[in-house]
């Protein structure tokens, strides 16, 4: 095996361990802060505070940025722009993707 692999490798795997346990500090702290909540007799607040439509908000987002990198491709193949065309591609489709998700929130809730 190649020593760059390794490394890559040896990475993704020190990465993937840390966000595991990260994600099971934020959990425990945030039970024992509700627990502490009911203890003093105060509301739990709900911690899912997200928008209705915060699942739109990612869809359309990942929408635009899968439409820019395919459009940054095209750029590059045509013009040959290389790096900068990936990136003002997906920049720009995926602000026209949270552009979207902000309009249809605002036509939903009116």
């Amino acid at each position: 095996m190649d020593s760059t692999v390794l490394i890559v490798f040896g990475w993704l795997t020190i990465m993937s361990i840390g966000t595991i346990i990260m994600v099971v500090f934020l959990r425990k702290f945030a039970n024992q802060e509700r627990m502490a909540m009911i203890e003093k007799n105060m509301e739990p607040i709900s911690f899912n505070n997200s928008s209705r439509y915060a699942t739109l908000k990612a869809a359309l987002l990942l929408i635009g940025a899968g439409i820019g990198l395919f459009m940054g491709y095209s750029l590059d193949m045509l013009f040959g722009m290389e790096e900068v065309a990936y990136f003002s591609m997906l920049l720009i489709f995926g602000g026209l993707g949270l552009l979207v998700a902000y309009r249809v929130e605002g036509s939903k809730e009116a």
